[in-house]
């Protein structure tokens, strides 16, 4: 069985096989474009040159030429132009770092949050179990959709209030997985030995259970990022989290919708996007987990 100390097993065996392979080639091409135009557009904040922001772009996004408004795909446009003739694939790749973000964010929070939660709910146990339990359930017994709408909306349904809302949402199951995995592991064995000795709780806690437990929540996380995404995008093409003029994938596809069936590009590219981001991140979570629990022999 790998655990993720283990990183080098871990991509040996990820390229060895073609689902892996996938996922992780469609996954490391999304953080790094992200990480790079990501960038480019905080050194354009900065200098307060937007050109900076799309400067390895092939046109500028949010240039409107009512000219070219729905071109087809061409060598110059890729994937064409939308209904006020900007590119959609500037767009798109103008688009990608903010999906990264939201997804890193929440996904992050909610792991610290569902740590906190589930570690002592499930270490410490009595009451204290019982209340945060509670919660728990609460959160988990309503529409994960539905209440990211109630929380962001008074908060003017912005960008950064979608992911305020969303990792509001999201910690819970984390909180579920954290407690699940400390009470399987905290009477094994190994660990009620290592107790005799003369060790520090915190290190005993530390070495001997949270080194044990975080192994499946992280390949659970890389699982769920592509689910954050596809529920921003969600979020997105019901015009909840979008800030025109700056595009968002989601937003595109719903706009699109306008254009059919003449303009098919227009709602296909941003929608083909979002497919092959959470594939991506589905192919290679589901192998991480496969490889964690040692389902796949090397």
């Amino acid at each position: 069985m790998a655990s993720v100390k283990d990183y080098k097993t871990i991509l040996k065996m990820l390229v060895k096989e073609p689902a892996g392979l996938t996922g992780l080639i469609i996954v490391s091409a999304f953080l790094i474009w992200s990480l790079i135009q990501g960038s480019l557009e905080l050194i354009s904040i900065y200098t307060k040159n937007p050109k900076y922001s799309y400067m390895l772009l092939p046109h500028n996004p949010f240039a409107i030429n009512p000219a070219l408004a729905l071109h087809p795909p061409t060598l110059a446009y890729l994937m064409g132009t939308n209904g006020e003739g900007e590119d959609i694939l500037s767009r798109i790749l103008y688009a990608i770092p903010r999906d990264a973000f939201v997804a890193i964010v929440v996904v992050f929070s909610s792991i610290v949050i569902g740590a906190v939660i589930g570690i002592l709910s499930g270490y410490i146990g009595g009451w204290l179990d019982e209340i945060f339990m509670r919660i728990t359930d609460a959160f988990l017994s309503l529409p994960a959709l539905i209440l990211v709408i109630a929380i962001s909306v008074p908060l003017k349904a912005n960008y950064f209030g979608v992911i305020l809302g969303l990792s509001i949402v999201w910690w819970p199951t984390y909180a579920r997985l954290f407690r699940g995995q400390v009470l399987e592991v905290k009477n094994a064995d190994y660990v009620l030995s290592a107790s005799i000795y003369n060790i520090s709780k915190i290190r005993l806690f530390y070495k001997y259970i949270f080194l044990n437990v975080i192994d499946p929540i992280l390949a659970y996380a890389t699982l769920d990022l592509g689910n954050v995404i596809l529920t921003y995008s969600t979020l997105a093409f019901i015009g909840i989290g979008v800030t025109p003029p700056i595009p968002e994938l989601g937003a595109m596809a719903s706009n699109g919708l306008s254009g059919l069936p003449e303009a098919w590009w227009w709602p296909l590219f941003p929608g083909l996007t979002i497919l092959l981001i959470v594939m991506g991140f589905s192919l290679l979570g589901d192998r991480i987990q496969e490889i964690l629990m040692g389902e796949v022999m090397y």
